[in-house]
């Protein structure tokens, strides 16, 4: 019984790690990824659609090329403070030239599309 659980743990910790370590995706892939959820009539500008575009973003952040991860993230930073009831003004000015620069890297790479 006791060699059965250490296997089973065993397995368990293999399985997370592994899954912790999802491979990263190509610029393409991410465009591509990125492309299908900010071309979805879905996406809005107030608080519940920026919300819901940060979730979409997430995951692809996650496993974005490294030449897109950080525009990812600094568009995921403006999206969470702007979401938030109250969001900091003076920090919001400060993430909204990351995110502008951010886009712009992603239009550069991703040809055109934001």
């Amino acid at each position: 019984m006791k060699k059965t659980l250490t296997v089973l743990i065993a397995a368990g910790t293999l399985l997370g790690a592994a899954a912790c370590s999802a491979p990263k995706m190509t610029s393409e892939e991410t465009c591509s990824r990125v492309k299908a959820i900010t071309s979805s009539p879905t996406s809005s500008s107030d608080k519940f659609g920026m919300t819901r575009l940060a979730n979409q973003i997430r995951p692809i952040e996650a496993t974005a090329s490294e030449e897109l991860q950080a525009p990812l993230q600094s568009i995921l930073d403006y999206l969470d403070e702007s979401a938030k009831k109250e969001p900091d003004t003076a920090k919001l000015e400060e993430l909204k030239a990351q995110y502008t620069a951010a886009g712009q890297k992603l239009s550069q790479t991703c040809g055109g599309t934001r």
